[in-house]
């Protein structure tokens, strides 16, 4: 996440709730309407069947308590709106509690096709999909839960499983590419570009995983491809503390992006 940012926190009421303007429910209306189609033609199926599930609202933000009354009931987990920028601490130790950390305001117009911090229509339309299945859920949860008995010096390390799958993961579904990741759902420009053919497509590999950098303010060089969901949901069982060790011990993959240049 960038280190600084434009955008404010929303503070929401008693109830959880937050006051959009008609401008910002404006913007949810016109990227659901333009999302909507692409993610129907390009995501997995897991994805698009939390998407029906959810039933999320089309002409206006909607509310984390909302979202979290579906997910309780479906897997047990909750949304709760933070400030955009929360540490890896507070990130894994929401996971392991199965509640999903989610930034309160909504990109602006400008920001339209590419926000690099998430906005909640990353965190809603992207996100909580996944989470109405249990197995997903429980991948996100243990992920989570390793965060919270690694040193902090390993988060670096650890992210970078959840962020080439649940992030920007790629499946193989019935002979066909398709997009997984939340990053991409909510993604006008990275969506159609990941499948494109035009990236690098490595298979699920959980150490080769971890050994590979990222930037976030650019299209992925690198995607991870499952071609059984199983190899995924089996991470979750691994031991991943000795896993960064062992990608430690291997090193860091050579970037596959320039360096980023200053500001």
């Amino acid at each position: 996440m960038p280190k600084s940012t434009e955008y404010a926190a929303k503070v929401a009421d008693d109830r959880g709730f937050i006051a959009y303007d008609a401008e910002e429910d404006a913007v949810w209306r016109d990227l659901m309407a333009q999302q909507l189609p692409a993610v129907r033609d390009r995501m997995a199926s897991p994805y698009l069947r939390g998407l029906d599930l959810l039933d999320l609202p089309q002409d206006r933000v909607p509310q984390c308590p909302e979202v979290s009354a579906k997910l309780g009931a479906l897997t047990g987990w909750r949304v709760e709106p933070v400030p955009a920028l929360i540490g890896f601490g507070r990130f894994f130790g929401m996971l392991a509690d199965r509640t999903f950390p989610a930034a309160s305001f909504i990109r602006k117009r400008k920001h339209f096709n590419y926000i690099e911090e998430p906005d909640i229509f990353h965190e809603i339309f992207g996100h909580t999909p996944l989470l109405t299945d249990p197995a997903f859920a429980a991948f996100s949860q243990a992920i989570g839960a390793a965060g919270t008995r690694c040193d902090k010096a390993d988060y670096a390390w650890l992210i970078r499983l959840y962020w080439f799958s649940i992030e920007f993961g790629l499946m193989r579904e019935d002979g066909q590419l398709k997009a997984l990741g939340s990053g991409l759902a909510s993604s006008v420009t990275e969506l159609p570009w990941a499948i494109s053919g035009q990236a690098e497509q490595r298979p699920f590999d959980v150490i080769d995983i971890l050994r590979t950098p990222y930037r976030i303010d650019i299209h992925q060089p690198v995607y991870f491809v499952i071609d059984d969901l199983d190899d995924l949901f089996a991470a979750a069982r691994r031991d991943l503390l000795a896993d960064i060790g062992q990608a430690r011990a291997l090193g860091l993959h050579a970037p596959k992006y320039p360096p980023k240049t200053a500001a």
